[in-house]
């Protein structure tokens, strides 16, 4: 294993501050809690960890970048297939491409940093709620298909940053002034994620990234001409889950996932650190930890046995897992290691999945309130008997 030398922060955090909010979004954080280190992510692990990067690691990366014929001899992994999932990706790579020679991956290792001034003039509201009504109100023009508002918790912020090229850990950089984070979120597509697992399947990952590139920016831009600051992030920054969830985006499920009510687990998401004030928006609960509690379709769909079958706990299993919190945990180590091994990422647990759904069917609506209450194991097994979850042949999307 590399040797990084990361920067000493005092990441202990008094979680006393938080006890309120905590009980609201159904946290449980414990004593002894740390900020994590952007470089225990295991993506990050996997340009500077020897027990990560190997040689299935180094050609995984590569099909993103080649998408010829022989990567894989399967439906799904044909060289339209990765050139589909591939151009999918363009955008979002332009953007985590334009600052490389400034040591920058931006996006996934760094903050977005492209912007016009913040504006000389602050404008102003007649209150918190018409802001926050008014910013929801742009998201969704701008193309969000959902947005929350929470107060800034520094708890979700890294540690540190890691720099995936030089192989450096550095201090991150949220603005201080910053009072509030935006959370948006976009949709996948329902039926690219049917053909889950499969290089085409990729273009819907790829799609979500690069509409969240493009929406969040567009965002930050505009709370900076309100005379604001404002800064967009992807997967940079924060951990993006528990700030949607204490935005009221979702909750959290067994997958280690976040749970919408519009489109299960079937998102990508952003953020937008911003001192523009607001009125912050409060977690929800529609019945997620019951239900998963009953529910293990993830866990037994998991080809490497990644996804808990049991109880939440604290700590979970490697460097990749955050510490002193009590939740359901993913094994990123194996989870990855099947990433690379099939050439593309996989998003099985999201395919069977109950809560994924098309929602803009009235009875898929009706169905996530059903399975919110006493006759959860009555939707669960219904789930099943009327065939939700199961795989499209990839072949067979490029025919419909």
């Amino acid at each position: 294993m590399s040797s990084i030398t990361t920067p000493k922060t005092d990441t202990r955090i008094p979680l006393e501050m938080y006890e309120e909010a905590d009980k609201q979004a159904g946290f449980e954080v414990l004593e002894g809690f740390r900020r994590f280190e952007q470089k225990d992510d295991v993506f990050r692990r996997s340009w500077w960890d020897s027990t990560i990067r190997n040689e299935k690691t180094e050609r995984f990366y590569n099909t993103y970048r080649e998408p010829l014929e022989n990567w894989r001899s399967a439906d799904g992994f044909s060289q339209k297939d990765y050139a589909l999932r591939n151009a999918a990706w363009h955008v979002s790579d332009v953007f985590t491409e334009l600052k490389v020679s400034e040591d920058r991956r931006e996006g996934f290792s760094d903050a977005f940093s492209i912007y016009q001034d913040i504006a000389a003039e602050q404008q102003s509201f007649e209150s918190l709620a018409a802001a926050s009504q008014e910013l929801k109100r742009v998201s969704k023009a701008f193309g969000a298909d959902m947005v929350g508002i929470t107060q800034y918790d520094e708890r979700w912020t890294y540690a540190n940053k890691f720099s995936d090229m030089s192989g450096t850990a550095r201090a991150n950089d949220v603005p201080p002034e910053t009072t509030h984070v935006i959370v948006i979120a976009q949709a996948m597509d329902y039926d690219l994620i049917r053909t889950v697992p499969s290089a085409l399947s990729g273009a819907a990952t790829g799609l979500g990234y690069s509409q969240d590139a493009m929406v969040a920016l567009s965002i930050a831009q505009y709370i900076r001409n309100l005379g604001y600051e404002a800064v967009a992030s992807m997967n940079d920054t924060a951990l993006a889950i528990p700030l949607a969830i204490q935005a009221g985006l979702g909750e959290y499920g067994r997958n280690g996932l976040l749970i919408t009510e519009d489109f299960g687990p079937r998102v990508r998401l952003g953020k937008i650190f911003t001192n523009l004030p607001m009125q912050a928006d409060k977690p929800v609960s529609f019945g997620v930890k019951a239900f998963c509690n009953d529910c293990r379709r993830c866990a037994d769909s998991c080809p490497v046995k990644a996804i808990p079958q049991d109880e939440p706990i604290e700590g979970g299993y490697n460097q990749s897992n955050i510490k002193h919190v009590r939740k359901w945990t993913v094994d990123g180590e194996k989870c990855f290691s099947y990433w690379a091994a099939q050439n593309s990422d996989c998003s099985i647990c999201i395919r069977v999945c109950p809560y994924n759904k098309d929602y803009s069917k009235w009875w898929n609506k009706l169905g996530i309130r059903l399975a919110g209450t006493s006759l959860r194991k009555f939707m669960l097994w219904l789930d099943v008997k009327l065939g939700f979850g199961r795989r499209m042949r990839p072949s067979e999307w490029w025919k419909t």
